[in-house]
């Protein structure tokens, strides 16, 4: 049995298949990890849904912010964005049972064997593991439950973007959805900003840097394994592996096979 880490679908599913035959994927025997965003702006979000959720117990989901605001714009609390294909989920007849089932899955994932932890966009660098842990438990309890919708209503916004243990609810639940699913950079002392996108030696970026080379104050112990930014086109040091290299972007799809490190990338068609 195999473990293969993937970055951002974003709807590509044909990308995802290609990689998953080059690797001889085995759905029965073989585990895939999906670190967020399986829809959005590729042409087969509906199909990307299906099949996942159809690999069952062989497949782990991560939610990502597309995920999430997929979610919202299910109930009418915002607006699909232009260059967004997800309208086929919401016509389709099984499209509230893929949007119940997405709902159901978390934003932070460890693997029960080995030290790795899978989240979309990182984890701050002002929590510990097991802060991290909780307050992920925190927004998947409540999105899990009958008040999902005031979440998903509320947790638009790019504050606060420092954590403090007394924080309101709604507040540090935002904090907890910004980090895990939207974060890229964050000044030096660790303060998220939730607007620069470039890559970490751009002009453009000033004084930010990535959250992964601010220093935290306790290790996480396990190698954080992430999506979300493209335009890292891949990343790997002692702590962390990024793995979204564009594909929607006509980059490349990359999935990783944990047990022996070897990568399977797919070059895509320009999506987006």
């Amino acid at each position: 049995m195999a473990t293969y880490l993937v970055g951002d679908i974003q709807g590509c599913l044909p990308d995802l298949k290609k990689l998953l035959a080059q690797a001889n994927f085995d759905p029965q025997n073989d585990h895939l990890w999906l670190a967020g965003d399986l829809v959005a702006r590729g042409p087969e979000s509906l199909e990307t849904l299906r099949f996942v959720k159809a690999l069952g117990d062989h497949a782990t989901v991560i939610l990502g912010n597309h995920d999430l605001h997929l979610l919202a714009v299910s109930h009418q609390l915002a607006r699909a964005k232009k260059s967004d294909n997800i309208h086929q989920i919401f016509s389709a007849e099984d499209g509230p049972e893929l949007l119940n089932w997405l709902r159901h899955q978390p934003l932070l994932a460890e693997h029960p064997h080995y030290p790795l932890v899978m989240v979309h966009a990182g984890i701050t660098p002002q929590w510990t593991l097991e802060q991290a842990r909780q307050h992920a438990q925190e927004v998947e309890q409540l999105l899990q439950s009958d008040d999902y919708v005031w979440l998903l209503k509320n947790m638009y916004g790019d504050g606060p973007d420092w954590w403090q243990e007394d924080l309101s609810r709604l507040e540090r639940l935002r904090f907890t959805i910004n980090s895990f699913t939207r974060m890229r950079f964050c000044d030096p002392l660790g303060r998220l900003d939730m607007h620069c996108k470039v890559q970490p030696n751009d002009p453009a970026a000033g004084n930010l840097i990535p959250w992964f080379d601010v220093p935290r104050a306790q290790p996480v112990g396990k190698t954080i394994i992430f999506g979300h930014w493209a335009a890292l086109m891949g990343h790997q040091d002692e702590h962390c592996i990024g793995l979204d290299t564009g594909c929607v972007w006509g980059n490349s799809l990359t999935m990783l096979r944990w047990e022996d490190g070897q990568r399977f990338v797919t070059e895509c068609p320009l999506y987006a």
